[in-house]
């Protein structure tokens, strides 16, 4: 397979993981582009990085590129996608990958239309534990599913002025965090949720906090969510099937789960991968999606779960400043 050249928008701290997954893979990104030319300079010596743009828009015009990794703040990324999809270029972004699920079509029309690949990196998508729990659920050891638990809470403090309460950079819940919960609910449910209720608690900035999501499919499968930026809360996923559950923690990056079986109690605990390699892995399929090799990047789960982000936030009648 081609040795393909990355270009990361971006320098912060998934830029730095994705330069190391590069690193552990005997590789370098080849160029960088950043908003303030210094910091894109110190990142580049840093990573052994070859090239440094001026101007940060010219990575797209750089015939050299071929995939470039948009790690910016989610308010961002459209303007992003839409240069870099127009130049022919393959894009993994950072979650969450658009504000809403207009943006997301209208990029996901782009991409087509200049026949590259557009994708969302969701680590969920990409971690063996959820490829390996796949393989056991196919088999029907565990039945049909039920329902899925989820909680995912991180306590930051009240500083009204960073990205996660501040709506001018997109802050709140949903984009932040939601969005691997419901990634977690659309990985195990059989088809998109049809019907979702919810209740919020918005921060003094008028951005979500804290929410409580409640979703239905047309097979009957079930999922709870609770989502809380200033409340800790262990990020834990159960998945309850007929004849057993599956329990993983830390799962936004996992790599251990414990099924119990519901006949006897017995456990049975799964492995699979390393959190620390996370980026390896979402850069293993992407290339692999790009080559044609296979299609691994899951963008209809991507768009189903901007779906109900976008439906929810809308009961919610919340909006960011480019969405008025």
């Amino acid at each position: 397979m081609k040795e393909y050249k990355w270009a990361t928008l971006g320098c912060g701290i998934i830029a730095n993981q994705l330069a190391q997954a590069m690193e552990a893979k005997g590789r370098r990104l080849y160029s960088v582009a950043n908003r303030t030319y210094d910091k894109a300079v110190a990142f580049a010596e840093k990573y052994e990085i070859q090239k440094v743009y001026d101007n940060m828009e010219d990575v797209f015009e750089d015939e050299n590129v071929d995939i470039i990794y948009i790690s910016t703040p989610h308010n961002t990324h459209i303007n992003y996608l839409r240069k870099a999809l127009a130049a022919g270029k393959h894009v993994l972004c950072e979650k969450s990958i658009t504000l809403n699920d207009e943006e997301l079509r209208e990029a996901v029309a782009l991409a087509e239309e200049n026949h590259v690949i557009l994708a969302e990196a969701m680590t969920i998508f990409h971690m063996p534990i959820y490829k390996k729990l796949n393989e056991i659920i196919k088999s029907g050891k565990l039945g049909p599913l039920s329902l899925i638990q989820m909680n995912f809470g991180s306590y930051k403090e009240y500083n009204m002025e960073n990205r996660f309460f501040n709506p001018n950079l997109a802050g709140g819940a949903m984009l932040d965090i939601g969005v691997y919960a419901l990634s977690f609910v659309r990985w195990f449910m059989s088809s998109k949720p049809d019907q979702i209720v919810s209740q919020v608690t918005p921060a003094p900035t008028g951005v979500d906090e804290k929410a409580g999501i409640l979703l239905k499919n047309r097979e009957d499968e079930m999922a709870t969510v609770i989502l809380s930026l200033h409340t800790k809360q262990p990020k834990r996923g159960t998945v309850c099937f007929d004849k057993g559950y599956i329990e993983l923690y830390e799962y936004p990056r996992g790599e251990k789960a414990v099924i119990t079986y519901t006949e006897d109690g017995h456990t049975e605990v799964i492995e699979a991968g390393a959190t620390e390699n996370a980026l390896q892995y979402e850069v293993e399929d992407m290339e692999r999606t790009v080559s044609g090799t296979s299609d691994e990047m899951h963008l209809d789960y991507t768009m189903d779960v901007m779906d109900m982000m976008s439906q929810i936030r809308r009961d919610w009648g919340m909006k960011y400043p480019e969405e008025i």
